[in-house]
């Protein structure tokens, strides 16, 4: 039997909240049951943030009332503050996602506050949502490196695990926010988070920026990790990493570990419909390779000047 390996799309929040125009709220819909009917385990839908900070994400509490929900998918939004947790559990969130930068000088360029500043404010977020149904995942920002501080010690990455564990989390997702991981950095890094909380459900968050994102995939693979964030075409970016592509592509990672083996329970053909559909959304190329290319098992004719003749 073939290794589970679980994929994460977070294209609607993590994809569309940088695009330069707002995509109405039924294509995100559209969009995301789209997503819901390929075998994608979790969907990032949308954030709970300021309609004034992203406007891109004013329309959450609409996305998540018109989505068609898939009972065997797990939906997920970001939430800041203990007011974006309020609006998230009165959407009825399957889990929401928390972010702290491992590094203080990008968690104050990105939400104004220093590291232990926001774990404080989660403590409120948990406060909101105890005795809801609503899980809380961890996330990581800057863990593989920073832009402005450089390589981030492996300690320091422990540490805020170690925060996260404390306020009880479901589990940890460490990203790789600006491109800067590579596949022995990753192993190293997960292996010791992993040797310490062996059974913490841990995902990994991966950037193309520097052309190693499928590389690290793998080197997280050989670390034992089975849960991995991509965005559909390779949507995305970061503000903080001029230039920088996206996310890896979700099309492209599932279309890799289905050629390797692995077990992802994704329906690439649909999930290549939905990447195909997504560009007519954004009207913009989009960085994905396999929606070009086609699968590796797509075969072509035979050039003519090389059928035989009878």
């Amino acid at each position: 039997m073939s290794q589970r390996i679980y994929i994460h799309d977070v294209v609607a929040r993590d994809g569309l909240q940088i695009e330069p125009q707002f995509v109405p709220t039924e294509q995100k819909i559209e969009l995301i049951d789209r997503l819901s009917a390929t075998g994608i385990d979790k969907i990032e839908a949308t954030s709970f943030v300021s309609p004034k900070a992203v406007p891109n994400m004013r329309d959450a509490e609409a996305v998540m009332a018109g989505i068609r929900r898939n009972p065997s998918v797990t939906y997920v939004a970001l939430v800041p503050n203990a007011r974006g947790a309020e609006r998230a559990t009165g959407a009825d969130l399957d889990e929401i996602v928390l972010v702290v930068s491992v590094s203080e000088t990008h968690n104050r360029a990105n939400v104004r506050r220093s590291v232990a500043q926001s774990f404080d404010g989660f403590r409120e977020v948990f406060h909101v949502v105890r005795g809801s149904r609503t899980g809380v995942i961890g996330a990581l920002a800057t863990s593989f490196g920073c832009p402005f501080e450089g390589a981030i010690p492996e300690q320091q990455v422990e540490d805020a695990v170690a925060r996260y564990v404390d306020l009880g989390v479901a589990g940890v997702t460490l990203a790789d926010t600006t491109g800067m991981a590579n596949p022995r950095q990753v192993e190293a890094l997960v292996r010791r988070i992993r040797a310490r909380w062996p059974d913490l459900e841990l995902a990994l968050h991966f950037h193309n920026t520097r052309g190693m994102g499928l590389a690290n995939v793998l080197a997280g693979l050989a670390a034992g990790v089975a849960r991995y964030e991509g965005t559909l075409g390779g949507l995305g970016g970061c503000p903080f990493a001029p230039g920088a592509t996206g996310n890896i592509c979700t099309e492209d990672l599932v279309h890799m570990l289905q050629s390797m083996g692995y077990d992802t329970g994704v329906d690439l053909d649909k999930l290549l419909a939905a990447s195909r559909r997504l560009g007519e959304i954004v009207a913009h190329d989009l960085p994905g390779q396999v929606v070009k290319a086609g699968k590796s098992t797509d075969l072509h004719p035979i050039p003519k000047e090389l059928e035989r003749t009878p």
